[in-house]
């Protein structure tokens, strides 16, 4: 018993050396950072979580992996839990091992200090995606809301809210300020008919990178041919530099057209269609086919146009987004600002609202849609910019993200966001096909529903429009209350597992 405690003590004296050395190096690397980031915060609440995110970023660019192993065999944290109390979490583990090595005893931080982070992050989610029962799914329900929710006079959006729907996005792509209008009246009513808030987010639709028109050409089949591995085409932003017979595109964006270079990799239509341009000559890019579906991918109007690796720097707002600020300032809960990539693109979103805002007290919300690698890598800065003036959230959009990094990269990144907003106590939504199977036919896959399960560790998790969607949210919400039971955020969560109980013991003797 004693060389097993001489063991320990020994341990002990070990790593106290290195993680006081830890909790120095956070405490000047992170001030630093504060130094940068404070002058931008105007909102003084929003400081504390500023600086627990300074800090979580300099522990996270530090390899601890070696350390874990030995602070779990003394039965102690290893700091892979402590995203929103990176401070309390350090403090603890130091008062341990000073009490295992036998030295002069640290204080402990007080419990209630490890809850504090999480108390934000839920208030800060009930106020971007509504506050429900203590008994409903930690993870909120969000719904992207189809033209008919503005003109059936409230049926959907009833069926939806009794279906365990808590929030509502409307996609400013898409229909006008009148169905808008509609939509929104048919929430409000509902709000006072059931006394409980449902919180409703515009979303800008951001600049549109895709295929605006085509040229069939001759030499490979016309408009409805489906292009394979080695078949060509062409890209231009204007059709009068269209090559005669080759099958030609036409990108919505110059700023497209001007990033392409030979060797680029361009994807179509959401990453059914994979090219490498082969040469640019006089604005036209000739382009190679390198990956498609088995029967072919087909090359249509209106399909989204994605340059992996290229920092497209074209501005986030555009005329249109502008034009639909007017309404939106006044009328929405939430701005989800789509193709947000860097602070002058935040700045240049807050002062637009600001110019706009005449019958609210108060402007709305932010969500930052990280949809590029721009914006993915900026996040941190982001989120500063934003959650300094206005209460911010991030949403996960994995489409264009996933095709932008990769879609290998796409499970190590989406938790990487998770981990970092839940250090900076900002509220995230797990967006793009969720369920969407289910939604659209009325049955999800295995994977989909492996998925749905996962967005359980994010605030909020949205559901696209389609005909079996309110089937789609009270099967959502069944999954999200099955998962409370067993996880929270990063934790497992040890509660009695029913399973197994009562298997028969083989018999002794």
């Amino acid at each position: 018993m004693d060389a097993e405690f001489t063991e320990a003590r020994d341990l002990a004296l070990l790593l106290l050396p290195q993680i006081s050395a830890l909790q120095d190096k956070i405490a000047a690397e992170s001030a630093a950072i504060m130094e940068g980031w404070t002058k931008t915060i105007h909102r003084p609440e929003f400081i504390p979580s500023a600086t627990n995110m300074a800090k979580w970023m300099v522990l996270r660019h530090t390899d601890l992996s070696d350390l874990q192993a030995p602070l779990s065999a003394l039965g102690l944290s290893t700091l892979g839990r402590l995203d929103g109390h990176v401070d309390v979490s350090i403090q603890a583990v130091l008062a341990s091992l000073s009490c295992i090595a036998g030295q002069h005893m640290r204080a402990y931080p007080p419990r209630a200090a490890f809850d504090a982070g999480d108390m934000v992050l839920k208030a800060r989610r009930d106020a971007l995606f509504g506050d429900q029962e203590a008994d409903d799914p930690r993870t909120r329900v969000m719904v992207t809301l189809p033209t008919e929710a503005g003109t059936d006079g409230g049926a959907l959006i009833g069926d939806l809210v009794r279906a365990g729907m808590d929030c509502v996005r409307i996609n400013c792509a898409h229909d006008s300020p009148e169905v808008w209008g509609a939509m929104i009246a048919a929430i409000r009513d509902l709000e006072t008919a059931s006394g409980r808030r449902i919180p409703i987010s515009m979303d800008l639709g951001g600049p549109k990178f895709r295929v605006t028109g085509i040229e069939p050409g001759k030499k490979n089949g016309g408009s409805k041919r489906a292009f394979f591995p080695g078949d060509r085409f062409a890209l231009v932003h204007d059709l009068k530099h269209a090559p005669k017979g080759l099958f030609t595109a036409v990108l919505s964006h110059a700023a497209l057209a001007d990033a392409l270079v030979p060797g680029a990799e361009v994807s179509i239509d959401d990453g059914k269609i994979w090219a490498k341009v082969l040469s640019i000559k006089d604005g036209c890019a000739e382009l190679e086919v390198t990956r498609a579906p088995q029967n072919g991918g087909k090359i249509k109007e209106e399909k989204g146009v994605n340059l992996p690796g290229s920092n497209l720097r074209v501005e986030a707002l555009t005329a249109d987004d502008l034009a639909a600020l007017d309404f939106v300032v006044d009328h929405a809960d939430v701005v989800s600002f789509s193709f947000v990539q860097t602070v002058d693109d935040v700045n240049a979103l807050i002062a637009a609202m600001r110019e706009r805002l005449t019958h609210k007290a108060v402007m709305p919300a932010i969500v930052l849609k990280i949809e590029t690698p721009l914006g993915l890598g900026n996040l941190p800065d982001l989120i500063i910019a934003a959650g300094g003036t206005l209460p911010v959230g991030v949403m996960i959009a994995r489409g264009d993200l996933a095709v932008e990094i990769g879609f290998d990269r796409l499970s190590e990144i989406q938790e990487e966001i998770l981990w970092l907003c839940e250090a900076a106590q900002v509220p995230v939504i797990w967006a793009t096909q969720v369920l969407e199977g289910m939604v659209r036919d009325g049955q999800a896959s295995r994977a989909e529903v492996t998925d749905a399960a996962m967005s359980q560790r994010a605030e909020c998790v949205m559901l696209n429009k389609g005909p079996h969607v309110v089937e789609a949210v009270s099967f959502l919400r069944g999954v999200l209350t099955r998962m409370d039971r067993h996880q929270t955020k990063k934790s497992p969560r040890l509660g009695p597992l029913h399973l197994w109980h009562g298997v028969a013991r083989p018999a002794q003797g």
